[in-house]
């Protein structure tokens, strides 16, 4: 559906030229939620302005259902982009207008008749869950609502693809939760391609099947969720997944053997687990740091664990890997 082959951007700068995209290689599937993601200035927003046009690469082919718009202009580009729909974190509304105009506005534009447009409008609002907020403001709805709003109009011409440019980073986590459940259901009900640009991991835990992690404008993995969740394999990916259980080797004790855990549901148990191997295997470790909680009597999270030698971490490894849903990793730097 979306393939990105070679993408490269570079900006300006006093300082010299920078480099946001560097052969970038890209194929999202239609019908697919695919999530990108990256710290600040990785070039994740670049990317997504690539795939609409909004920025033109300097070199390398965007190609959307098969076809090169790389160099498309005019009434072309303007018909590629309507099958394009976008919705940002700044929700990008019209303040002096209503929810419905708001709506309607995009798919009147586009040639569609008044009157087809805001019955359209209305019953997008239905779907998003404002029916009752057609003659409302932006000014009196929250962030939700707003995104909502954002949501419906984005839909207004039955794009084939939906972008979200850190549509959930400004709203608190049940709004966010409930913004990603609205996507994820209207994807179901459409079919429509849905790629989905953020910073935050439990993003793109809740609704991506595929996720590709950018650090410094190339991507330095790519793979379903599941596997990048639990087999991070470079360290940009380590940091996201794991922000909070992620050490500089300058942090870390020399000549130590380090072991991470991950826990994906794992039988929470009344004796801490580690204790339980010291007790049960003589295996002493040193907790570097957790994040772990226990959701009814399972346990989610990870840990990382000092050994003092190579014999511990393989015998914590076989230890800890028999309990089901439990992952070890070694780590080193």
């Amino acid at each position: 559906m979306i393939q990105l082959k070679q993408v490269c951007k570079t900006f300006p700068a006093p300082a010299g030229n920078i480099a946001a995209l560097q052969n970038i290689n890209l194929h999202i599937h239609k019908g697919e939620i695919y999530g990108i993601i990256g710290a600040s200035g990785a070039g994740k927003s670049t990317l997504v302005r690539c795939i609409n046009l909004l920025e033109k690469p300097d070199s390398g082919s965007v190609i959307i259902g098969g076809v090169d718009i790389t160099h498309q202009t005019g009434k072309v580009l303007l018909q590629t982009r309507r099958r394009i729909a976008m919705i940002f974190q700044g929700y990008n509304l019209l303040a002096q207008r209503t929810c419905l105009h708001n709506v309607a506005l995009p798919m009147i534009l586009s040639g569609t008749p008044k009157k087809q447009a805001y019955q359209r409008a209305e019953q997008l609002l239905q779907t998003v869950g404002l029916g009752q907020k057609c003659t409302a403001y932006p000014s009196q709805l929250s962030g939700g609502q707003k995104q909502r709003v954002a949501i419906a109009r984005a839909l207004g011409t039955n794009p084939d693809i939906l972008l979200c440019d850190e549509a959930t980073s400004a709203l608190d986590p049940e709004t966010t939760r409930q913004i990603l459940q609205l996507i994820l259901s209207i994807q179901q009900q459409t079919g429509i391609t849905v790629v989905i640009i953020t910073h935050q991991m439990e993003v793109i835990e809740k609704c991506c099947n595929r996720v590709a992690i950018l650090d410094g404008g190339t991507v330095v993995e790519e793979g379903q969720v599941q596997r990048v969740l639990q087999h991070p394999s470079t360290t940009a990916a380590t940091r996201l997944v794991y922000p909070e259980g992620f050490a500089l080797p300058g942090d870390m004790p020399p000549g130590g053997h380090y072991l991470r855990v991950v826990f994906n549901g794992a039988p929470a148990t009344e004796k801490p687990l580690i204790a339980q191997m010291a007790v049960q295997k003589g295996i002493q470790a040193s907790i570097i740091s957790s994040q772990t909680r226990s959701i009814g009597n399972l346990l989610y999270g990870n840990m990382l664990l000092l050994l003092q030698n190579r014999g511990d971490l393989v015998a914590a490894a076989a230890y800890l890997g028999n309990t089901p849903d439990i992952i070890t990793q070694e780590v080193t730097w």
